[in-house]
C-alpha cells in the first residue's frame, strides 16, 4: 500500500511540474512580439507624376497656344496620376484618347456621363502609345487639330480665346469628356497643386543642399515657394529627405 501511495505522489507532482512548465512555454510565446510585415507603397505620388511630365506640357503648352496647367490636371484625372491600366506601360495612355495610334489599341472597360451626372459602363478602344511624351504631342495634336467634321472645334480652349484656365476647362465641359463636373474637377486639381506656374516660362533655377535638421516645409518658407512645387521639381515621393541631398528650385 506505502508503494503505491508514493507512486501516486509521485505521478502527481510529475502532472504538476508538466503543467508548470507548459504553463510558462505557452506565456512564453504568447508575450512574445508579433512581426507586422511592412507595407512599402511603392506608387508614386501625385507630385512624382506631376515632375514627369510637368516640363513637357510646359514646353508643349508654349508652342501651340494651350494651357500645360489644364494639360496637367487633365493627365492627373485622366490617368489617375498614371496609375490606371490605361496610362501604364506599355499603353501610356494619359488622356483617355479613343481609337487607334499608328494601328496600335487597347481594349478596356469605362465609365461614360451621360451628360445628367449618370454613369454607365461601356467597352471601349483606346490608343496606345510608346510614351508619355507621344501620348501627350497627340493631346495637343487633336486640340490644335480639332475633329474631322470641324477643324477649329477645341479652339476655346487656346489661350489666346481665354481669359483663364478656367475657361478652358469649362469648355472642355461637355466637349472633351462627358463628366458633366469636368471643369470642377480639372480646377480643384490646378489650384491643389499649383499648375498654374506651368503656363509661364521658368525665369531662374538653383540647386541647394539640404543641411542637417532641414524639412521641406523650412525649405519652401525659406525660399517663398510651396511644398507641393518642391516635390514636383524633384519629383519626390514624400515629405522626406535626408542631408547632402541636392534639391531644384525654380523661380517664375
Amino acid at each position: 500500500m506505502k508503494y503505491i501511495i508514493n507512486f501516486f505522489k509521485g505521478l502527481m507532482i510529475a502532472t504538476i511540474v508538466i503543467c508548470i512548465s507548459f504553463f510558462m512555454v505557452t506565456q512564453l510565446f504568447n508575450t512574445r512580439e508579433t512581426t507586422i510585415p511592412e507595407v512599402v507603397d511603392d506608387r508614386p505620388s501625385v507630385e512624382e507624376f506631376i515632375g514627369s511630365i510637368a516640363e513637357t506640357a510646359r514646353k508643349l503648352g508654349a508652342e501651340n497656344d494651350l494651357y500645360a496647367s489644364v494639360m496637367i490636371a487633365q493627365a492627373i484625372l485622366e490617368s489617375e496620376h498614371g496609375q490606371s491600366g490605361l496610362s501604364a506601360a506599355p499603353n501610356n495612355n494619359l488622356f483617355g484618347m479613343k481609337g487607334r495610334y499608328q494601328n496600335n489599341s487597347v481594349t478596356l472597360e469605362t465609365s461614360e456621363d451621360d451628360g445628367s451626372g449618370n454613369m454607365t459602363t461601356v467597352m471601349a478602344e483606346f490608343r496606345k502609345y510608346p510614351s508619355y511624351e507621344e501620348s501627350m504631342k497627340d493631346y495637343v495634336r487633336l486640340l490644335r487639330n480639332g475633329v474631322s467634321w470641324n477643324k477649329d472645334f477645341y479652339a476655346g480652349v487656346f489661350k489666346s480665346n481665354t481669359k483663364s484656365y478656367t475657361d478652358a476647362t469649362k469648355f472642355l465641359t461637355g466637349s472633351y469628356a462627358t463628366d458633366s463636373k469636368y471643369n470642377e474637377k480639372l480646377n480643384t486639381v490646378i489650384a491643389k497643386y499649383d499648375l498654374g506656374q506651368y503656363d509661364s516660362p521658368v525665369k531662374n533655377k538653383k540647386t541647394i543642399t539640404v543641411a542637417d535638421g532641414d524639412s521641406l516645409t523650412h525649405i519652401a518658407e525659406a525660399h517663398k515657394v510651396k511644398v507641393t512645387s518642391l516635390k514636383q521639381w524633384n519629383q519626390l515621393r514624400s515629405d522626406k529627405i535626408e542631408a547632402g541631398q541636392e534639391l531644384n528650385i525654380y523661380q517664375y
